[in-house]
């Protein structure tokens, strides 16, 4: 069971290296790095290269750990006390299955994503070390255990927003998706849109980088963006010549896909600015 990328998916050599690093010691990946990466993407890909079914657990700011084991629906229960239903008699009516549960008692193994960890409470992770590490956690309402009938391949996201715990970093392996290279680009494009035109791939691949290389720039441009970015390009039927600029402005031909904020906006103003008053 090795992961070698998939024909939508460019997997550079560290990365598929790391994946099946995890799966070999069976340990959670947790991959790092910027927003629009393919971090995510990276877990559903994996599922289809192994043909394993997927569960996803994505992570809000205000998601506790104990979501994903269970929980316990008290209101619910009380109310139905009340209009004497008799299912109140068996506790386990009012106990909602998370997802490492869904993981767990599944007959065959299973993909487990946790999406954006870093999103929830600094506790989060330490609440999930135990059942990381023996696979099993305890329903305390009706004195079960739950035990993974097989591990699952369990890859967690983070956009580095936050500092992990160094107790749940000792139980991970670890991936950083560094942001790719310009002939790494060049095998994404060429997925999400092959046949693309040589001389206009490397012109907006050069604006590209040179956008996200400027100095001062709050939020630099990811792979999604560039992918679509490029998508508008193709739709306008725009040309290499197009993507010219003039020097009236510093910003590329409908930039509003590749900067995500005034503040970026009036920095390539403001360099255009300079570069005319400097003639």
């Amino acid at each position: 069971m090795r992961f070698e990328g998939t024909d939508t998916y460019v997997a550079t050599d560290d990365l598929t290296v790391a994946v099946n690093a995890a799966v070999t010691l069976e340990r959670p990946l947790l991959v790092k790095g910027e927003p629009g990466t393919g971090k995510t993407e990276l877990a559903r890909q994996v599922s289809a290269a192994l043909g394993l079914p997927m569960i996803e657990w994505h992570i809000k700011s205000t998601t506790k750990a104990q979501q994903g084991l269970y929980e316990y629906d008290a209101v619910s229960r009380l109310r139905d006390s009340q209009l004497g239903d008799e299912k109140v008699n068996d506790v386990a009516n009012y106990i909602k299955r998370g997802k490492l549960w869904q993981a767990f008692e599944a007959e065959g193994r299973v993909v487990l994503l946790i999406d954006e960890i870093d999103k929830a409470d600094i506790e989060f992770p330490n609440d999930l070390l135990q059942e990381l590490d023996k696979m099993e956690f305890h329903v305390y309402e009706t004195g079960e255990t739950v035990r993974a009938k097989q591990r699952p391949i369990m890859i967690i996201t983070s956009n580095n927003e936050k500092e992990l715990p160094d107790a749940f970093l000792r139980r991970c392996f670890f991936h950083y998706i560094r942001f790719p290279d310009i002939d790494t680009m060049r095998k994404i494009v060429e997925v999400h849109h092959p046949g693309i035109k040589d001389a206009l791939l490397t012109t907006a691949l050069t604006q590209f980088y040179e956008v996200r290389e400027q100095q001062g720039l709050k939020k630099k441009p990811s792979t999604s963006e560039v992918l679509d970015w490029l998508k508008l390009l193709l739709a306008e039927d725009l040309t290499a010549e197009d993507l010219k600029r003039d020097g009236a402005s510093a910003l590329p031909k409908l930039h509003g896909a590749l900067l995500k904020n005034e503040q970026d906006v009036h920095l390539f103003e403001r360099l255009a600015f300079m570069a005319r008053s400097q003639r």
